[in-house]
C-alpha cells in the first residue's frame, strides 16, 4: 500500500462538559498539526498517490472552516464534546466529501483510505482512519 501525507494546522477555542475534562470545562484554545494521510494500492500514471497540491489545499479549504472559531458555536458540533479524537472523525468526513466530489482531480478514484491526525503536542494525538467509500 502506497500513501502521502500533507500537513497543515489549525487554532480554534472550545469547552467541554463533563467531570473528567476537569478545567478542560472552561474555554481553552488548542492549536493542533494536522495531518492527512492518502492510500492508494497502485500509483497512477504520473507515479503519485495524489497529488500533493491538491491534496493540501483541500486539508487547507477544511481547516478554514474552523480556523480561529469557538467550536461551541458552531451548529454542526452542537451537544458534542469536540474533543481531539472527535475532530480527527469531523475533518475526516470533511475532506471525503471533498474527494469523492473530484477536488484532488480523476486519478483520485484510485484512493482507497484516509488517515487523519491531529497532533495537541508532542505528546499527545489522536487519529481517525476508515476506507474512501464514495457512496
Amino acid at each position: 500500500m502506497y500513501s502521502v501525507a500533507v500537513r497543515d494546522h489549525v487554532m480554534i477555542a472550545h469547552s467541554f462538559r463533563g467531570e473528567v475534562f476537569g478545567p478542560a470545562q472552561r474555554m481553552h484554545g488548542a492549536t493542533y498539526v494536522v495531518d492527512a494521510e492518502l492510500f492508494a494500492a497502485t500509483l497512477d500514471p504520473d507515479g503519485l498517490v495524489a497529488d500533493i497540491g491538491r491534496a493540501r489545499d483541500a486539508l487547507r479549504a477544511v481547516l478554514a472552516e474552523l480556523d480561529y472559531r469557538n467550536l461551541d458555536e458552531v451548529s454542526a458540533f452542537a451537544g458534542r464534546n469536540t474533543t481531539t479524537e472527535f475532530l480527527a472523525g469531523a475533518v475526516f468526513d470533511r475532506l471525503r466529501q471533498r474527494i469523492v466530489a473530484g477536488e484532488l482531480g480523476t486519478d483520485a478514484a484510485r484512493l482507497c483510505r484516509l488517515r487523519i491526525t491531529l497532533r495537541e503536542s508532542h505528546v499527545a494525538w489522536a487519529s481517525y482512519e476508515a476506507e474512501l467509500t464514495r457512496s
